[in-house]
């Protein structure tokens, strides 16, 4: 008789290890077809979400245990920020620490309330970290968005005193766990009595007491509460918040103080009638700088520290932590040929102690190679250390007729892409000089230029040379008349491009960023692209030639190569001066002015030098010329 499996027995055959697998994890899912097989079931989705919350958990426990709190940063361990010149000789090393610790109870309450007011109100009863802070940094960082805030005072205590300042994941998640343990084994006021020591108020003071002698010539315990909001109010960034940094940063500043009262009184932190006293927003010191920055120094480091913060995400306060080597473009000689010849052109025209009109002269000068944008020299001011605002790297000063030429060049560009190089009134330049409008300063013709191209294309060739899109004034019918404020560092700038053939070099300062040995990214060069048509460029230059042939002094001139200017006349009406002059290679845009050091508009020129200065056109060019026959 045949043997039969008994009814129910398993088929006890042997099944492959992945069908084993199958059958426990079910995916692709059994008896579904199409897309439906790899749709998740619900009970799947809840089994990876809580694996992954396990893993998390596991990891945070490994990183939590392996991370102690390290030793503090030490400031004594701190190096100074070096600058050279282009040679690689030093110009300055900056970096003393300016930091004092005061114990907590030498702060007043008052100032101890701002703070936690306005960075982190839950600090007495949070753990000491934010858990959707944490995630959003990361998240953003991961992601290459810029990082938000959301830190509380234990985080930022801790990243100021044991870690580095780079955004990365690695450091936010050793921030956070030690952030945790400090909380552990600290207490609330040694925490806060650390942050207040250790964080950046900007000038250079870390610390509340550092920023109260700073801002306000006192020490912490004489800070009022009003101060205090002040001094609370640039912890959110004082490159943004200092008030005697702009206007715009004045406004910010206090907008940001009387929030921080009003959230003193919400939280409880102040009364009502005691936030009713405080109205007037305290004004604080004007900056200052080191006298190792007196002279010309503090404004190549402007300049430099300004450049650096473009091209990376460096700030002030990571400069002011010290450990860079930081290579300049800047010529020691050209500045100091610079400097001397505008106090000479000061001491032999200006009297400002018997002549009111001489009173308040500013000059701003600068020097750009146009072959690759290297500023080579500058003229900021009298003495960055009493002087503070950089004269050759600001906006505010009309540049009247100067900018002509670009009004010439945006028409030539149009009549060449017509096919008609002849325009009444502003024919193409030939290399035998030019007597006409741009010579002669007439106004008119640039005005019916401006009109019969269009506003919107003198601008945009104005922009596409080097300007900046912020300096350009409204178009309206006097805009090609030199109504724009760019600075003399971008006016030279741009020139270079009638000089380079119509390739626009950026103007750089820095060419190079180390720390302890390592690059900086960022400083890379890249090609001058051509913005304009070379017989555009050629005939601009040309006519720019003639201008300088007919203003400048034949003798002393003799000796300079391939000179050529742009200028304002007699026939501008503003408030300003300028010479762009191009010699040896080297375009320099000189500009004078009258200001008074607490701003406003500005000063009138008329008979600044005597009756014969034509509203002070005439000493732009002296300036120029005898700082051309120095470098010459």
């Amino acid at each position: 008789m045949k043997w039969r499996r008994p009814k129910g027995a398993e088929d006890r055959t042997e099944r492959p290890p992945s069908d084993r697998l199958h059958r426990v994890v079910d995916y692709p899912r059994r008896g579904r077809s199409g897309w439906r097989r790899w749709l998740p079931s619900w009970r799947q989705w809840l089994s990876a979400a809580l694996l992954s919350v396990a893993a998390l958990a596991g990891l945070f426990a490994v990183v939590y245990a392996s991370v102690d709190i390290p030793d503090e940063n030490a400031a004594a361990r701190q190096e100074g920020t070096v600058y050279y010149w282009a040679d690689g000789s030093q110009m300055v090393s900056v970096g003393a620490v300016n930091r004092q610790n005061v114990e907590l109870d030498k702060v007043p309450d008052a100032v101890e309330h701002a703070v936690i007011s306005a960075e982190n109100a839950s600090f007495y009863s949070d753990p000491g970290v934010s858990v959707q802070g944490a995630a959003r940094a990361i998240v953003n960082m991961v992601s290459g968005e810029e990082t938000q805030g959301g830190s509380t005072i234990t985080q930022q205590y801790v990243k100021n005193t044991y870690l580095s300042q780079d955004q990365t994941v690695t450091r936010k998640l050793r921030e956070f766990c030690i952030s945790l343990k400090l909380s552990n084994h600290r207490t609330k006021q040694e925490i806060l009595q650390g942050y207040l020591n250790t964080s950046w108020f900007g000038r250079g003071s870390y610390g509340i007491e550092a920023a109260a002698r700073t801002y306000y010539g006192v020490s912490a315990d004489r800070l009022n509460p009003s101060q205090g909001a002040m001094l609370a109010a640039l912890l959110k960034g004082s490159e943004e918040y200092d008030p005697g940094l702009s206007r715009a940063n004045h406004a910010r500043a206090e907008a940001r103080w009387e929030w921080i009262l009003d959230r003193q009184v919400a939280t409880g932190a102040m009364s009502k009638a005691e936030r009713a006293r405080y109205r007037t927003f305290p004004e604080p010191r004007k900056p200052s700088k080191p006298t190792s920055q007196a002279g010309q120094t503090g404004y190549l480091i402007d300049i430099a520290n300004k450049y650096i913060k473009q091209r990376t995400d460096l700030t002030d306060q990571d400069l002011a932590r010290g450990g860079y080597r930081i290579r300049t473009t800047f010529d020691r000689n050209r500045v100091r040929q610079l400097e001397q010849a505008v106090q000479r052109e000061r001491r032999q025209s200006f009297d400002p102690r018997r002549r009111e009109e001489d009173r308040h002269v500013q000059v701003g000068a600068a020097s750009v190679r146009p072959g690759d944008g290297a500023v080579v020299a500058v003229y900021g001011g009298t003495d960055a250390t009493r002087h503070f605002s950089n004269n050759a790297d600001t906006s505010g000063v009309p540049v009247g007729s100067a900018f002509k030429p670009f009004v010439m060049a945006a028409a030539l560009q149009e009549e060449q892409h017509s096919g008609d190089l002849a325009r009444k009134g502003l024919a193409p330049v030939s290399s035998s000089g030019l007597a006409g409008p741009l010579v002669a300063s007439e106004n008119p013709p640039f005005v019916a230029a401006g009109r019969k191209i269009g506003l919107e294309k003198v601008r945009d060739t104005a922009v596409s040379t080097g300007l900046r899109i912020d300096s350009m004034a409204r178009l309206e019918p006097t805009f090609p008349l030199g109504t724009s404020t760019p600075s003399a560092i971008r006016m030279a700038g741009a020139y270079g491009t009638f000089f380079n053939g119509g390739s626009r070099a950026e103007p750089y300062s820095v060419t190079q960023v180390t720390r302890h040995g390592r690059k900086v990214g960022g400083f890379e060069r890249p090609a001058a692209p051509r913005v304009m048509d070379p017989e555009v460029a050629k005939s601009v230059a040309a006519a720019l030639g003639a201008v300088a042939w007919t203003t400048l002094d034949p003798v002393k001139a003799r000796d300079l190569d391939a000179v050529a200017a742009g200028r304002t006349g007699e026939n501008d009406r503003m408030r300003s001066a300028w010479y762009i002059g191009h010699a040896d290679d080297l375009t320099t845009a000189v500009t004078l002015f009258r200001a008074k050091p607490d701003g406003g508009p500005l000063l009138p020129l008329s008979g600044v030098g005597g009756p014969e200065s034509e509203r002070g056109n005439v000493f732009p060019q002296r300036i120029w010329t005898d700082y051309a026959n120095d470098v010459a």
